[in-house]
């Protein structure tokens, strides 16, 4: 039952997916940019009620009071699953991912991150990509957004040992916004290889922001054991709580 229970919620929610990118095609390219994120968020609520309803995860998310309001920054996000992806656009007014460049060749996926200005990244050319990576992400920064990165570059297993790349460290040496980290236990429930999906409490925190003005060094220091700390306790907790029904196994990178 576990692994038709996760098949049929995988195929739903590609479905739901498609279908999504399928029907607001037509409208989305002459929406305003506030309205175009609602359409989004819809598709998130709805993977999200899909998850809930076939799979029984429940969700918890902290720290909202902990995003600026009137400000752009950086979310600094621990990744271990494809529900962060989309959970996190819920909370943020006009969010602006940093992503491969390949996606945005994708039909209608790509069309929809060129419309909402996502910044692509060709990892072909690491020098020449991070200048132009923070080059838009200040732009976009200097407007406002919400700019996501994801440290270590792509998702990681639940206990996998951490593995963050300079870029972030860059991008706040440079733009000098506040940074907020971003802890999470999906790879509990939603993990990055395998079929099954499990019940329990996802839990998405938005951890105290660290300000600019710190060292590289420190600021680095400071970056991973905030990440690495919580996403531990919120992986304990996980585990502790009498509805999760996964058995996670420690792996090391």
């Amino acid at each position: 039952m576990r692994v038709f229970r996760s098949v049929l919620f995988i195929f739903l929610f590609n479905l739901n997916t498609f279908i999504q990118l399928i029907f607001w095609t037509p409208a989305f390219f002459f929406l305003k940019t506030e309205d175009g994120w609602k359409v989004v968020r819809l598709w998130g609520l709805s993977s999200l009620w899909l998850q809930h309803v076939l799979i029984g995860t429940r969700f918890d998310f902290r720290g909202i009071e902990n995003l600026p309001k009137h400000q752009g920054f950086l979310i600094a996000a621990k990744h271990q699953s494809t529900w962060e992806t989309y959970v996190m656009l819920l909370f943020l007014k006009d969010p602006s991912y940093i992503l491969k460049r390949e996606l945005m060749f994708i039909p209608f996926f790509g069309w929809f991150a060129q419309k909402m200005r996502m910044i692509p990244v060709n990892r072909g050319k690491r020098s020449e990509a991070l200048k132009a990576m923070n080059k838009a992400a200040a732009q976009q920064c200097a407007q406002g957004r919400q700019i996501i990165i994801y440290p270590e570059g792509t998702r990681r297993q639940a206990y996998a040992e951490p593995s963050y790349k300079y870029g972030i460290t860059h991008m706040y040496e440079n733009m000098k916004v506040p940074v907020i980290p971003m802890a999470l236990n999906s790879g509990l429930f939603w993990p990055r290889n395998g079929m099954k999906l499990y019940r329990g409490t996802t839990i998405l925190e938005f951890l105290p922001r660290i300000e600019p003005g710190l060292t590289s060094d420190a600021f680095t220091k400071r970056l991973v054991e905030t990440i690495e700390t919580k996403t531990a306790e919120l992986l304990q907790e996980a585990q502790e709580d009498p509805e999760f029904d996964g058995v996670p196994t420690r792996v090391h990178a």
